[in-house]
């Protein structure tokens, strides 16, 4: 399983650069980097870290109910050049400076950015920095090799970062930052290639550990780590979370490449959060409960009161899969073809007089059987959401139509991928087109996480020839992802310039930062300098 291998540590840049992509010049960056980095520290790197951005082909907000989704890696991505700190710098007093957007200086010991006691590093959710990405690697690094009782410290280092995946995207910049920073303190640690350790880190764990490190930025995402982690190149990947993490890469058409279109409007989700992200997470967590009551599906968990129980769970337990088991795909696909007729128990009974199609708060604990004090401590203490509907059952339609199209887009891909031929067969990739654009229609009517930029986008998009075209990412607003036919991609961009308003005056490397063709890249990775 891909989840079981270990991160890529090269010594050979040439073996390196295979796997990266073609269509951007990775040589020239990673030697500036270096260079840079000498000019700096006055010294070469001993590592670069690096974590790649995603586009999510299908599969929007169904990760965090345990549906699995179908990304790919994108060239585009974060490096971290990083060092132990020199002998001849002092730790004491103030150990580095304010940070800047591409530089970052840090000791472990001695020094009050880090406390022993407790590893505090000041992290504040709702007004983000680059650098809180970067403490937050530094957090797991700290709990899992050096928990304050063992006496052990990290190494002081010297880290300069540099990216290419533009913020706010959707193309999970945050997530690449939060892996390469892991992986940069994971290795100036000897964390990675330690010859005396019994086995070497997975890419799994290393997926766990930079999930559990972007909760401390107040965002609670599975499927970007997976895919900044685990990806090939060349290939998508399904990446599945029940019963456990699960990778496996699916080869794409021939003849199909994917463009990447950023709308130019940011998606600050540590401002919105309590209204967009966080508040789509809740409704789909309290859904899944209220659903399970309304199918008669049984609660496992001891306390049935503080189970969390996902649509996945739910699913699998309504369709009688059995604990220790797993649904195969064709069972899976019949069962989400079934539930899907079974949501009206997540209809609001009082629409009628409050006239709106959501519940309200008193509405939801009331189906959700727990007194207000138990829904809050299970599903209100720990993540801060804003609403007076909750739209239970969009949600709910949104999330198990959208996981049946994913199992849909990768047996198109599969039926094909045996066949000889130079070209697929049209219809292949008109098939995989609409259902991205029936994710589209999903993601704006039912999960209400587009915008009307992004609506607009699409809809160019399609007129200038793409087949499908969708929103990836979070949402509301960021990235769209088209499915473009190889041969005319760059007429393709050209018309897209010519009708989406805030590309009329971009031109050359601008206009390239913000529209672009790619090829699926490998996963995060870790260059080490020879002695």
């Amino acid at each position: 399983m891909a989840a079981e291998q270990s991160i890529p540590i090269y010594t050979n840049l040439n073996e390196l650069y295979q796997n990266l992509g073609t269509t951007l010049n990775h040589a020239e960056r990673w030697d500036h980097l270096a260079k840079e980095f000498a000019q700096r520290f006055g010294r070469k790197p001993a590592y670069i870290a690096r974590a790649p951005g995603r586009v999510n082909l299908i599969g929007e907000h169904i990760d965090y109910a345990l549906f699995g989704a179908f990304p790919a890696a994108v060239e585009r991505d974060i490096l971290i050049a990083c060092a132990p700190r020199s002998a001849t710098i002092s730790d004491e007093g103030d150990p580095s400076p304010a940070l800047e957007p591409y530089q970052t200086s840090g000791s472990g010991q001695g020094s009050d950015a880090v406390h022993a006691e407790g590893w505090h590093l000041e992290i504040n959710p709702k007004e983000l920095r680059w650098e809180s990405y970067v403490k937050a690697g530094y957090y797991g690094v700290l709990e899992h090799y050096f928990p304050p009782s063992s006496g052990q410290h990290p190494v002081p280092v010297d880290l300069l970062v540099t990216g290419t995946v533009p913020a706010g995207s959707g193309l999970s910049s945050s997530a690449a930052m939060v892996v390469a920073s892991t992986l940069a303190f994971l290795a100036v640690n000897d964390k990675l290639d330690d010859s005396h350790a019994s086995r070497k880190l997975t890419k799994g764990e290393l997926v766990m550990m930079a999930m559990e490190n972007e909760k401390r930025v107040g965002k609670h995402i599975f499927l970007d780590q997976a895919a900044s982690v685990i990806s090939n190149p060349g290939a998508a990947l399904y990446i599945t979370f029940f019963p456990s993490l699960a990778a496996s890469p699916t080869p794409l058409p021939k003849g199909a490449v994917f463009v990447c279109a950023n709308s130019l409007v940011v998606s600050d989700k540590a401002v919105t959060a309590k209204t967009n992200y966080n508040l789509r997470v809740v409704e789909t967590l309290v859904g899944a409960r209220i659903l399970a009551r309304s199918l008669g599906v049984q609660l496992h968990d001891t306390d049935t009161k503080k189970e969390k129980i996902t649509y996945r769970e739910v699913l699998g337990r309504f369709a009688g899969e059995e604990a220790g088991s797993e649904l195969t795909v064709d069972q899976l696909t019949k069962a989400l073809e079934g539930i899907l007729e079974n949501l009206n128990g997540l209809k609001s009974t009082k629409a009628s007089e409050h006239g709106a199609t959501g519940v309200t708060i008193d509405e939801m604990i009331d189906l959700s059987g727990l007194t207000e004090a138990e829904f809050t401590e299970t599903y209100l203490s720990w993540i801060e959401v804003e609403a007076t509907y909750f739209q239970l059952y969009k949600r709910a339609k949104h999330v198990f139509s959208e996981a049946l199209r994913v199992l849909q887009f990768r047996q198109t891909c599969l039926d094909v991928s045996g066949e000889v031929g130079e070209e697929e067969p049209v219809e292949v990739l008109q098939r995989l087109g609409e259902l991205m654009n029936e994710s589209q229609a999903s993601c704006t009517e039912l999960y209400e996480c587009s915008c009307l930029e992004i609506d607009n986008l699409t809809k160019l998009a399609r007129q200038a020839g793409a087949l499908g075209s969708r929103v990836t990412g979070a949402g509301w607003g960021g990235c769209t992802v088209s499915l473009v036919p190889e041969a005319i991609v760059d007429s393709f961009i050209a018309k897209v310039k010519e009708t989406y308003g805030p590309y009329k005056d971009l031109e050359g490397d601008r206009l390239g930062e913000v529209i672009f063709a790619t090829t699926p890249s490998s996963g995060a990775c870790v260059y080490k300098f020879e002695e």
